[in-house]
């Protein structure tokens, strides 16, 4: 109870501090925007670290090398919990923007922080504004900001971590039109944070692993055609593999 209480306590109190904050950095933006998007990147990963450590989530990070700090890339992961973006955002090492549900849009402070890091919102029900998220995808990536999107869609409430829901293939059109490298990201017992015993968070381990990059165009034909259920099989069995660290 005392670690709800008080990760809520601090969300509050980082919503309050969070305006002016914003407020600064878009100032900053306008003379200097690296700057001000590499500031405010270290303020919310300093945040996030803070959460992680008042819910006692001990993070087992696995290939952390293959997190890039020079190039632009598609990370797509497995989705289990909220916390998936808490955990992997704290570790990026420049600009990386996240596919999120549209429904986030629409809850001030929370979201203006979102999209100051660029962070893009989904409705997977309007198909023309699917596509244009997807778009403004692309053109943060060609611009230097890496994209990290949940091809299943929405989180995987199952129960079982190694059954994964489908994957959407149009997730993977940002590679395909850019070449960049992707980066599977495979999360195990991220769930036993918060969604297993809601409304409480629990003191747990989670492991996070980044796979070996993967160049679109290194892809047999085959692999390509089916990119969807490829790159699924790969995560399934990085998070078959990882099961035993927990």
């Amino acid at each position: 109870m005392i670690r709800t209480i008080l990760t809520v306590l601090f969300v509050i109190l980082y919503c309050v501090v969070s305006i002016p904050i914003l407020i600064v950095e878009t100032i900053i933006r306008k003379f200097n925007p690296m700057a001000a998007e590499m500031s405010m990147l270290h303020i919310v990963q300093g945040a996030f670290k803070i959460v992680l450590l008042i819910t006692g989530t001990k993070v087992t990070t696995l290939g952390y090398e293959n997190v890039p700090d020079d190039e632009a890339v598609l990370f797509v992961g497995n989705h289990l919990s909220f916390f998936d973006t808490i955990i992997s955002y704290s570790q990026m090492k420049t600009r990386c923007g996240y596919i999120a549900k549209d429904n986030l849009a629409h809850i001030p402070i929370l979201s203006w922080n979102m999209r100051f890091l660029f962070c893009l919102f989904l409705d997977r029900s309007d198909l023309k504004q699917g596509l244009e998220t997807i778009r403004k995808a692309i053109d943060y990536v060609k611009n230097g900001i890496s994209v990290f999107i949940y091809p299943e869609g929405t989180r995987n409430k199952s129960g079982d971590e190694t059954n994964l829901l489908p994957f959407h293939r149009g997730s993977f059109k940002i590679a395909q039109r850019t070449n960049c490298r992707i980066i599977p990201v495979a999360f195990n017992n991220a769930d036993d944070v918060f969604e297993r015993h809601f409304p409480y968070v629990r003191k747990t381990h989670v492991i996070v692993e980044y796979g070996t990059p993967i160049a679109y165009q290194d892809l047999t034909r085959e692999e390509q055609k089916h990119i969807d259920e490829y790159f699924r099989s790969v995560i399934t069995d990085m998070v078959k593999k990882n099961q035993a660290l927990v």
